[in-house]
């Protein structure tokens, strides 16, 4: 994805928060503010942002559980089963 289109000024989001906004909610992409000419800040909507962070946290089991591996730290998937079924649904 291309942000070239999706960079405004400081300005532009003060004098157009609302409709800013709105287009956030709509398209759901991120909008790049910038202040004296430099990237300062990325806006963008709620529902995004919540994936995003969905994202990551997979993201962070899946490495985690790539470290475990590494480390050695692994059962076999039978072994595993075998001892669910001992416990039964109750644990």
């Amino acid at each position: 994805m291309r942000y070239s289109s999706q960079v405004k000024p400081i300005s532009y989001l003060k004098a157009n928060a609302a409709e800013v906004l709105e287009r956030l909610a709509e398209q759901r992409e991120p909008l790049i503010i910038t202040q004296n000419g430099e990237a300062r800040a990325v806006l963008q909507d709620v529902a995004s942002y919540e994936e995003t962070q969905e994202t990551l946290a997979l993201l962070k089991i899946l490495a985690l559980g790539q470290q475990d591996v590494e480390a050695g730290r692994v059962k076999p998937a039978a072994d595993v089963v075998a001892r669910l079924r001992v416990k039964g649904p109750t644990g």
